[in-house]
């Protein structure tokens, strides 16, 4: 997210089947027709302090705006946004103007991974998942393009060893 991006940052736990609910944050930076731009899914160890300090430390721009569902911490504005907090309590999305995008977004995600994943383990692969859907989602304007650009950064990866790629999905997050 750019220093002069409004972040739009939910906490959430999505579950796809029962007892594979996965914490993660989405943001969705919009530009200065509060349309969005650009979508981060990250998978996070919890919402907690110190997991949302790392993770705004590593994924916001100091200086951006930060309106998040109430995450009371201090993480973010140690990370040199600035926040505001919205106390979400019990209300339905409709009734947070603040969302409409982090919740579209919600929405769709939701019905891609119910749609696509729902036999597979949800619980070990969620970060490709998210990877994948924030992937898509911040090309959307280049359709066309969107084959060869992943064909040029898949050529530009590293190769991994099968070993690694598995670790790595079987240590979660």
């Amino acid at each position: 997210m750019t220093p002069t991006s409004v972040a739009r940052v939910r906490a959430v736990s999505l579950a796809v089947a029962p007892r594979t609910k996965v914490p993660f944050v989405a943001a969705v930076s919009l530009d200065e027709k509060d349309r969005p731009r650009f979508l981060k899914l990250s998978m996070v160890g919890g919402f907690t302090s110190d997991a949302i300090g790392k993770w705004a430390k590593a994924n916001l721009a100091p200086g951006c705006a930060v309106i998040s569902d109430g995450l009371g911490c201090s993480a973010v504005t140690a990370a040199g946004c600035t926040h505001q907090p919205v106390v979400v309590g019990g209300r339905k999305p409709r009734d947070m103007p603040q969302f409409p995008w982090v919740n579209t977004v919600l929405g769709n995600l939701k019905t891609t991974l119910a749609g696509a994943y729902h036999s597979l383990k949800y619980r070990k692969y969620a970060a490709h998942y998210l990877a994948a859907f924030a992937y898509r989602f911040n090309r959307r304007f280049d359709l066309r393009g969107l084959v060869a650009r992943l064909i040029v950064d898949v050529a530009r990866c590293a190769p991994l060893k099968e070993s690694v790629v598995r670790r790595h999905a079987e240590a979660g997050f």
